[in-house]
């Protein structure tokens, strides 16, 4: 059935079972490749398989011309595990400034809302698609992220740096979307037409420069490991089972390895239908999952306009090189460390050394 989010206000018991799909690759017809992904018809293909009487979620992450992305994380963990806010502060819902796909989307509260993910893309240059990447990048604050902005002036990180130490962020911190379940399946193409016999690249004019035996990876399957143990971690179950990789395209032209072509290899479909079957056995068995005391659910953001001129007067004060001593960027200014005091900060390094 079509998802329901008003199904979120309701007991476990009371509401129906929830998965969300998402197709993870960077293609779409309406940008430069002008052809969609294998993902997206995967995405549907599956949630056409999975048992109807369940609430089937569904979002592609494809670039749209002109749509707003994923934006980068900014790495506020780094800083202090209070800094980084459940769900993400960073940016926000509506932003016209810095538009983010992540809020416009509801993802927060449409990954927390599902009992289940299952996340589908292709490997590219062995690794996941960027806007996959940028997609769990951006569910750091899901692992230990702090739920109560407040405590540290919207994003004071002195405020957040003293949360951290404090007795009551034992209570706050946690794995805000634990108990939930996803499955991985990515595929490649090996490399398409362009290797040679012994697996070079035909064009390479150095293949003295590497051993193609020692290729990152037995099983390509690894190439989503970053994304699988990021799961793990946070207490979100992913068995082995619901973790696969299939090839297919190895010594085709990638314009003639386009969905249409896979949906008519039976063989990839097979495994693809056989994947699909095992995730709906799993977390059907597995039942829905108790929502988390903090939700990105109905949340709502507090207004923190003073809070953004306190940060603003932070930020120039550290351009003037007038850190609030003994902090960090005092003492990185101090040492001459980061070399950062500066009123010309968007500036490229490269350019500001040319100048």
């Amino acid at each position: 059935m079509k998802p329901d989010d008003r199904n979120g206000n309701r007991a476990p018991a009371d509401r129906p079972f929830r998965v969300l799909v998402i197709a993870g690759s960077n293609r779409r017809q309406y940008d430069c490749p002008g052809v969609d992904s294998k993902a997206r018809a995967l995405m549907f293909r599956m949630a056409d398989r999975l048992p109807q009487d369940w609430e089937i979620d569904i979002e592609d992450l494809g670039n749209v011309w002109n749509r707003e992305q994923i934006r980068t994380c900014n790495g506020c963990v780094s800083t202090s595990m209070a800094l980084c806010v459940w769900p993400c502060n960073c940016y926000e819902k509506g932003s016209w400034g810095q538009p983010d796909l992540m809020w416009n989307l509801d993802l927060y509260a449409r990954l927390d809302l599902a009992d289940a993910w299952a996340i589908i893309g292709p490997v590219n240059w062995y690794g996941m698609s960027s806007n996959l990447k940028a997609m769990f990048d951006r569910l750091v604050c899901m692992n230990g992220g702090n739920p109560r902005e407040d405590l540290i002036g919207h994003k004071d990180p002195e405020l957040a740096i003293a949360l951290s130490r404090a007795p009551e962020w034992d209570d706050l911190s946690r794995n805000h979307l634990e108990g939930r379940s996803a499955g991985f399946f990515c595929y490649g193409d090996g490399g398409g037409d362009e290797l040679d016999e012994n697996g070079r690249p035909a064009i390479l004019r150095h293949p003295e420069y590497f051993d193609p035996e020692r290729e990152p990876f037995e099983s390509m399957r690894d190439s989503y490991a970053p994304l699988v143990w990021q799961c793990r971690y946070s207490g979100i179950e992913v068995p082995d089972s619901l973790w696969r990789y299939v090839e297919f395209g190895r010594g085709v032209p990638y314009s003639e390895n386009q969905a249409e072509h896979m949906m008519e290899d039976e063989s990839v479909l097979a495994d693809f239908d056989r994947w699909t079957e095992a995730f709906a056995t799993h977390v059907g068995a597995k039942g829905r999952v108790e929502p988390g005391q903090y939700r990105a659910y109905g949340y709502r953001p507090p207004s923190h306009l003073w809070a953004d001129l306190k940060t603003k007067w932070r930020g120039l004060r550290m351009a003037l090189g007038k850190a609030i001593p003994d902090t960090s960027p005092a003492i990185q200014h101090e040492r001459g460390i980061n070399r950062d005091a500066t009123v010309f900060y968007k500036r490229g390094e490269g350019a500001k050394r040319r100048s």
